[in-house]
């Protein structure tokens, strides 16, 4: 893939939707493109987060330690931006990602992710859309097995 296609790739992301292309540019070029074969964890639930990770192709699944096991909980594929909560928040990683299939991903380290937000405050507006989202579907999705259960 080349530069290009990586900017035209971020600019379909929300959380970079709205930047401008040279920073769009600069992004691509500082991301480390990291290639997953199948199985191949992209980090453990607890590791420190140090960076967040686009899927530029392929596809991964969202894996949480329970007592009984992993338990997948989401399913990522093309364009999908994950681990940026441990980086926002300080905190260890929430889950465990691993390719499904071959996966192709954009690595953007804590720092980088950083100066972005500081750069472009819009981006803070999205990454709180994007959280206030998942929030939303884990409460639903905790919602539901309550009432399963009962």
């Amino acid at each position: 893939m080349s530069l290009n296609e990586e900017v035209e790739l971020l600019r379909n992301i929300p959380l970079f939707a709205k930047l401008e292309p040279s920073k769009l540019k600069l992004l691509a070029f500082t991301a480390e493109r990291i290639t997953y074969e199948p199985d191949q964890v992209l980090f453990h639930q607890g590791d420190v987060g140090d960076a967040a990770y686009i899927i530029v192709d392929g596809a991964a699944k969202v894996l949480v330690d329970t007592p009984d096991g992993e338990l997948e909980v989401a399913a990522l594929g093309r364009n999908d931006f994950v681990g940026e909560i441990a980086i926002l928040c300080d905190v260890p990683r929430t889950a465990t990602v691993r390719a499904s299939a071959k996966t192709v991903t954009l690595r953007i380290t804590k720092d980088l992710f950083f100066r972005l937000v500081a750069e472009f405050p819009e981006m803070s507006v999205e990454i709180m859309r994007e959280l206030a989202s998942r929030l939303e579907q884990t409460t639903q999705q905790l919602r539901e097995a309550l009432a399963k259960s009962s």
